[in-house]
């Protein structure tokens, strides 16, 4: 029996962070936020099992809800002005994707994915019969038109875009979207754009979605995270942005996989949207972006490109090693250096090495502190 298809897993990423756990080591490896949510939204969680039914939500989600994100994105830097009917509520960004693709595709359609990406993209790809086309980004991250351009053909159905990316931290432009957009736009290819540090954006850019595009739009899927948003992972309640006729053929695939999403963490969101200010989320992230990249100019490590954007940043380590790999590279941090990474090559079907490791700063302050300045005096 296939397990995996033959992909990368969570199983490395989870290893990874065992490893830090086994030798006591400073865990910059996986995006989990280890402080602690706002009360207000453990407030509003707890006032939901008082004032709510319990019973399923619809397809489509909890109308407060979906009232409030349209709200929401009506009040963002690039304004995203939205019908009621444009909002879905998903249990997570994972099942948006998979969910997306199943809408689309046909068996041996063909799907494009810009590596280095996310480990789910390509076997969501293949469990829904579809074929994933690689894009390999070059040493500097942006996107070269022509290169992705050469790996559409009559086959291609679809497009997953990441922005801000994870692991990269490169954000898409309105420039970006309207480039892609030319070149799809004779072609029936859709768009599943990964959306979901949305409100991470820092250095005074603004998120732009593709959503916003006026011809994009109609072939769209935008998916967005409430987990991600308010570091609340385990509330698995996100959301997604689609026309109403791919919407409509959205759910009708929903309602065999998962129905409707967490009732109670639907209706807290809500409430917490009604007073939420993304500005002092994007600050916190900013501002520990900002800690990590400043003590690292204390060690060997060599950041060339700082986040625009996101959870991670990404380093070079070749000043240090020469002839590691970067998973030899990101164990040996792991172990012998006490702080956890992971390797560029992790989040690539087709490389087995790079000269990058990804460190997450989505972490408390002194946990940056405190591991930098480990590597720092052992580095």
């Amino acid at each position: 029996m296939k397990k995996n298809y033959g992909f990368n897993d969570y199983k490395f990423f989870t290893e990874m962070s065992k490893l830090a756990v086994r030798h006591q080591s400073f865990d910059l490896s996986l995006g989990l936020p280890d402080f602690e949510i706002d009360d207000r939204l453990r407030h509003y969680l707890k006032e939901s099992a008082d004032v709510i039914t319990h019973s399923y939500e619809s397809l489509s989600g909890n109308l407060l809800l979906i009232e409030n994100i349209v709200k929401f994105n009506s009040q963002r830097i690039n304004s995203l002005l939205l019908k009621k009917e444009e909002v879905n509520i998903v249990p997570c960004s994972t099942f948006a994707l998979y969910t997306s693709l199943k809408s689309i595709l046909e068996f041996g359609d063909e799907v494009i994915v810009i590596q280095p990406s996310y480990y789910t993209y390509a076997p969501s790809i293949v469990l829904n019969g579809g074929v994933p086309v690689y894009y390999d980004l070059d040493n500097d991250f942006a996107i070269n038109w022509e290169k992705l351009q050469n790996c559409i053909s009559s086959k291609t159905k679809a497009i997953i875009v990441n922005s801000p990316q994870n692991p990269t931290g490169k954000m898409w432009t309105a420039a970006d979207w309207e480039r892609l957009y030319q070149i799809i736009k004779n072609q029936e290819i859709y768009l599943i754009s990964e959306e979901i540090y949305d409100i991470y954006c820092y250095d005074e850019i603004a998120h732009y979605s593709p959503f916003l595009h006026p011809e994009l739009k109609k072939r769209t899927f935008s998916i967005f995270s409430f987990g991600k948003m308010f570091h609340a992972t385990g509330w698995k309640v996100s959301y997604l942005l689609s026309s109403e006729d791919l919407l409509e053929n959205f759910r009708s695939h929903q309602q065999y996989i998962s129905y409707s999403s967490n009732a109670p963490c639907q209706y807290a969101i809500a409430r917490y949207l009604e007073v939420f200010d993304p500005a002092e989320n994007k600050k916190v992230l900013e501002n520990k972006r900002n800690i990590f990249n400043e003590l690292a100019k204390n060690t060997p490590l060599e950041i060339e490109q700082k986040a625009e954007g996101g959870f991670f940043q990404l380093v070079n380590f070749r000043n240090i090693s020469k002839d590691k790999t970067d998973v030899e590279f990101s164990k040996w941090l792991t172990v012998e250096k006490k702080v956890s990474c992971l390797p560029l090559s992790a989040f690539y079907n087709s490389k087995q090495n790079s000269d990058y490791v990804r460190f997450s700063f989505a972490k408390r302050d002194v946990v940056i502190i405190q591991a930098m300045d480990h590597l720092r005096k052992n580095l």
